[in-house]
């Protein structure tokens, strides 16, 4: 006996149709077919179902029967598993004592990923990968053409590093009208297409659509974190700055050239009381909205102690090593830099243990 088995590994006919899988019997298949056509005519399946129908017509030789057994929506090993349980149904269904042997009727290479769960059923003697001829004339190639380029994600793929390219020749005659060397143009323009492409693959899109959207709501919502971002951010510049400038004030009373530990503990000792601000206007912001939220806990308070308590700790080892403080002044700091940690969290953690005794569940 030879049993067609049409494969749907992603659950077509399930997810756009009534029909309960797995699908036995040439009748029943054929209706099938029909139906996934009637909801979604593009849809590949369809031509594997009439393909079976079609393969189970042609044999006149011995018994054949059809059958479409489904995955799930994904197409992952949870998919194979699924199929394999349907293939199980569909031989426990056939009352024959013939050998049955199958023939896999696919759409392409995704679909027989299952072909070794269903070989460890039933033996296979072939593999049926349907491909849909498509009519190769002018009118068929524009509409397929405008098709692809309707789709936003298609057309930022392709337009885009096409046009920078289009546009390198103009460039180039730009650049030599006004006297400007012809290599800087080619490299300009072969850096934006690198890191267009570079962005494309890390989907760096996706990442700043998502701050944009996240930033859009906090504005929309009047969240104090959007304030205190940009303060933070502000701050942050500023430490840099006067990082920059206390590396400089150290460089110049220094003879001689500077160590990798120095330069450092430079940097770190003239940002570190921005960056400390920085961090706290960023966390009081973020207590604040979840306080407005009814989110508030107790142990949220702990954020602006900490970064106090680092920078106490970095601002005293950078002063060390620059040999501004004694190693008795780097020891207090170490030691009250754990303490206002260790205090914090004790405290309210305590404060919020005691505010969640005394709720009762009403």
């Amino acid at each position: 006996m030879l049993l067609v088995l049409c494969v749907d590994l992603d659950d077509d006919l399930g997810r756009k149709t009534d029909f309960d899988t797995p699908v036995i019997g040439r009748d029943d298949v054929e209706a099938a077919a029909v139906s996934l056509a009637t909801a979604d005519p593009e849809d590949s399946d369809v031509n594997v179902m009439f393909e079976g129908v079609h393969l189970a017509d042609r044999i006149e030789d011995e018994t054949v029967e059809v059958a479409i057994v489904t995955g799930t929506e994904g197409g992952d090993i949870a998919a194979n598993r699924a199929v394999g349980d349907e293939v199980d149904e569909v031989l426990a269904s056939l009352s024959t004592s013939e050998e049955i042997q199958a023939v896999i009727v696919t759409d392409g290479a995704q679909d027989e990923s299952v072909i070794p769960v269903i070989r460890s059923r039933v033996p296979i003697d072939g593999v049926r990968r349907v491909v849909v001829r498509q009519a190769q004339d002018l009118e068929s190639m524009y509409y397929t053409i405008k098709q692809v380029l309707d789709d936003p994600e298609t057309r930022g793929t392709i337009l885009v590093p096409l046009g920078i390219l289009l546009l390198i020749y103009p460039l180039a005659i730009l650049s030599d009208m006004f006297g400007l060397p012809g290599a800087a143009v080619f490299g300009v323009t072969s850096g934006l297409l690198g890191l267009y492409v570079l962005g494309r693959g890390l989907g760096v899109e996706r990442v700043l659509d998502r701050a944009a959207e996240k930033a859009r709501n906090s504005l929309y919502a009047g969240r104090v974190t959007l304030i205190t971002y940009v303060v933070a951010a502000a701050l942050l510049v500023i430490g840099g700055v006067r990082g920059a400038e206390t590396l400089k004030a150290v460089e110049t009373t220094t003879n001689g050239p500077m160590s990798p530990l120095k330069v450092l503990a430079a940097l770190v000792n003239g940002a570190v009381t921005w960056f400390t601000a920085a961090g706290i206007t960023t966390s009081l912001g973020q207590i604040t909205d979840e306080y407005l939220a009814d989110r508030f806990r107790w142990r949220y308070l702990n954020a602006p102690f900490y970064v106090l308590a680092i920078a106490v700790v970095l601002h005293a080892v950078s002063a060390f090593f620059l040999d501004e403080v004694p190693l008795t002044y780097l020891a207090v700091m170490l030691t009250a830099g754990t303490l206002l940690g260790l205090t914090s969290t004790l405290a309210f953690a305590i404060a919020e243990s005691r505010q969640s005794g005394r709720v009762e569940p009403s």
